[in-house]
């Protein structure tokens, strides 16, 4: 579909496994957000954002609790955030965001999935310069005209509207993502949103269509999400099957 498909983090859990490390994945983040900014998600927009993203992906309500009772109890982990960027297999630039309590393990774990498939880790800086940070919206539909009008009744500065295979998406600069949202739910109150997040959305992408190269960045994407510490990932690779 569109590049907010392309680039968001899979959410769907097919196995224990993966669905293990969601919950640990939103733990971490919920238990960062509690701890930031209150445990009320009346008064903490960027809890209660996600609260309902996590209960989107259906992670259950103990686990939704426990790292809310974590958080309030003060102790524990003092996570800390951790951004990675290098190049993966097919000059494919990625960024990588983690949430760690151990600096060492996770640059040791993310620098490994680099190395074993064929990929290249960089410098801080190396290719986030070619990524916008925004927030980005996806759902169905066809009439980005009415989306647009709504968005700038509501004072929301719009960067870009796609439509693609019945499927608007929606970019903004991500300090307008509550504006955003907010405009679009009471303007389209029965629209379900696909996708509702904020992301590193690329400026440019690289088409990879080789199968090897294709079945390298697979691996490598599986790879990354067997770290725990890694929350997400955002890269460029335009995969022509």
């Amino acid at each position: 579909m569109g590049r907010a498909y392309q680039n968001r983090k899979e959410s769907m859990a097919k196995t224990a496994g993966q669905k293990t490390r969601l919950y640990s994945r939103y733990g971490k983040e919920l238990y960062v957000c509690a701890k930031n900014g209150g445990f009320d998600p009346d008064g903490n927009l960027a809890l209660r954002h996600m609260i309902a993203k996590a209960k989107k992906d259906q992670v259950p309500a103990h686990v939704i609790e426990r790292a809310l009772e974590k958080a309030k109890g003060g102790g524990g982990e003092d996570y800390e955030t951790a951004r990675y960027e290098g190049f993966g297999p097919g000059g494919a630039m990625v960024i990588v965001d983690c949430l760690t309590d151990n600096g060492k393990r996770t640059f040791t774990e993310v620098r490994q999935a680099f190395v074993k498939n064929d990929a290249k880790l960089g410098s801080p800086g190396t290719v986030g310069h070619m990524f916008d940070h925004q927030a980005v919206f996806a759902f169905k539909g066809e009439d980005e005209e009415a989306v647009l009008e709504a968005l700038m009744m509501a004072d929301v500065d719009v960067a870009d509207i796609e439509v693609e295979d019945g499927i608007i998406s929606v970019f903004a600069p991500n300090t307008e993502f509550n504006k955003a949202k907010t405009a679009l739910n009471e303007a389209f109150p029965e629209t379900e949103m696909e996708v509702e997040e904020i992301a590193f959305v690329p400026q440019t992408m690289t088409e990879i269509s080789d199968p090897e190269v294709i079945a390298q960045f697979e691996k490598f994407q599986a790879a990354l999400e067997d770290c725990d510490d890694v929350q997400n990932v955002y890269h460029n690779a335009d995969i022509k099957d």
